[in-house]
């Protein structure tokens, strides 16, 4: 939706399918917003969109307090999109700028970073270090409303490099200080404030209608005992797991019932997964949660996928029967790999014998999926061994800027590759939403939701011809 007349068409009425997709900022009060803001809509002289919340906060433009338009899923276009701009965003949520800088953002995509830094400013308004800092501003906010931790340790677990900046930054994006965001917690709500001990509560918002049981269906199915588990009663089950992260190790729990706030006018948002999260550094919560969001497929757009697939007499059925199925990803490209070469029984072998223990074992979860480097020196030989070997130097990508078409290549020339194991990897480890089963007829009318038509198609128990 790139007329400003249909985006403001959108805003009037608080259409919540666009939130991420945009943003809108008020002039008259400094203020920015999601689509579905059920605020009073202002005059359309006064309004101006952007593309990301970092092109409003480098405008100027102030957090609004009631929709909180830093807390909406990621625009869908980062997960369909292949180009330097996808991948450079799908980075950036990764928290590589935090860690890697510019410099090692850009060495990622193979660009220099004046030619990143001109691409996200041409097309999103804002640069990388920009998109960074609006990132850091919400975990910022969520670790201040979350958990009582000191202000000082929030600082440096969002990613900023002084207290200083960290002050400035929520000041100017949320026009109050540290401690007045942390009073302004909302209370009465399920997810209430962290106690010592307890984790960091979370909601995971995802846009539209969210088919919750088919992807803990999945996640039971594939858990590899000491790693994951799924728990409880079909509609209360909770998907555990730990987590190895760019600073420490992480335990993670996500309940499959699907919250959905009241509505407010226009169309229904969305809603959330309700998480709670168990860091040994804080500084990984923004990786952990966008890894999180990967593996349950939380910034997919549905009404997208729904509406193209929808209109295929083989898939309407199954559509309208499943609204808002997801295609599940992965945390570690590593795990797919290995449940797709070794098997489930071999993936729980191989975390037995060289899964990193985790110091404190919570109930059944015991270990750390195994690094890529240990599985290649422990494994040498055979198509898992070469893989584990490719992933560690680097001879092969799957992180979330991983270029699809060069992983595939690099993949098919591994020994013991074969076209079925890597689209698989396509689909879970690169999060590709447009993958069909090699030698499938699949119409051309699927695209670019293949990958969520198979998906249907499997859910169903149909056969993919």
């Amino acid at each position: 939706m790139r007329d400003e007349d249909s985006r403001y068409e959108a805003v009037r009425s608080r259409d919540g399918r666009f939130d991420g997709a945009f943003f809108f900022a008020v002039e008259t009060t400094g203020i920015y917003c999601r689509p579905s803001c059920p605020a009073t809509t202002p005059r359309r002289h006064n309004v101006r969109f952007f593309a990301t919340a970092a092109a409003a906060q480098g405008s100027g433009f102030r957090a609004c307090r009631r929709c909180r338009p830093d807390a909406v899923p990621g625009s869908a276009d980062w997960n369909v999109r292949a180009d330097v701009v996808g991948r450079a965003m799908r980075l950036i949520a990764d928290g590589v700028v935090d860690r890697e800088g510019v410099a090692g953002l850009a060495a990622r995509l193979g660009y220099s970073a004046r030619q990143v830094q001109r691409q996200l400013t041409a097309e999103l308004g804002a640069g990388p270090v920009a998109l960074a800092r609006a990132q850091r501003a919400h975990t910022a906010r969520v670790l201040l409303q979350t958990t009582g931790l000191p202000v000082t340790e929030i600082a440096f677990a969002s990613g900023f490099a002084s207290v200083r900046q960290f002050n400035d930054t929520v000041r100017q994006v949320y026009d109050s200080t540290p401690t007045q965001v942390r009073a302004a917690a909302p209370r009465g709500r399920e997810v209430r404030r962290a106690t010592p001990g307890a984790g960091i509560p979370l909601r995971l918002a995802h846009r539209g209608p969210y088919l919750a049981a088919a992807v803990f269906d999945r996640l039971a199915r594939e858990a590899v005992p000491g790693v994951e588990e799924v728990t409880g009663a079909p509609g209360t089950r909770t998907y555990r797991r730990t987590l190895r992260l760019p600073y420490g190790t992480a335990l993670v729990a996500v309940a499959e019932r699907t919250a959905v706030p009241k509505a407010g006018g226009g169309t229904r948002p969305g809603g959330w997964l309700d998480a709670r999260l168990h860091l040994t550094d804080h500084r990984d919560l923004t990786t952990a949660v966008q890894r999180l969001r990967r593996l349950f497929d939380l910034d997919a757009d549905p009404y997208a996928v729904d509406e193209r697939l929808g209109a295929d007499p083989r898939l309407a059925p199954l559509v309208a029967a499943r609204p808002g199925l997801r295609s599940p990803g992965a945390v570690d490209p590593l795990e797919p790999a290995v449940r797709a070469l070794a098997g489930q029984a071999g993936a729980e072998r191989l975390v037995r014998r060289y899964g990193k223990a985790l110091d404190a074992p919570c109930g059944s979860l015991t270990h750390l999926f195994p690094e890529p480097g240990v599985l290649a020196e422990a494994e040498p030989g055979g198509p898992l061994g070469a893989l584990a070997a490719a992933l560690a130097d680097g001879t092969v990508r799957l992180d979330p800027g991983a270029d699809r078409d060069d992983a595939e290549r690099a993949l098919l020339a591994l020994p013991g590759m074969d076209p079925a194991t890597v689209a698989t990897l396509r689909v879970r480890a690169l999060g590709d939403p447009d993958v069909a089963p090699p030698g499938a007829a699949v119409p051309e009318a699927w695209r670019p939701w293949r990958s969520y038509a198979v998906q249907h198609l499997y859910v169903a128990g149909e056969p993919i011809r």
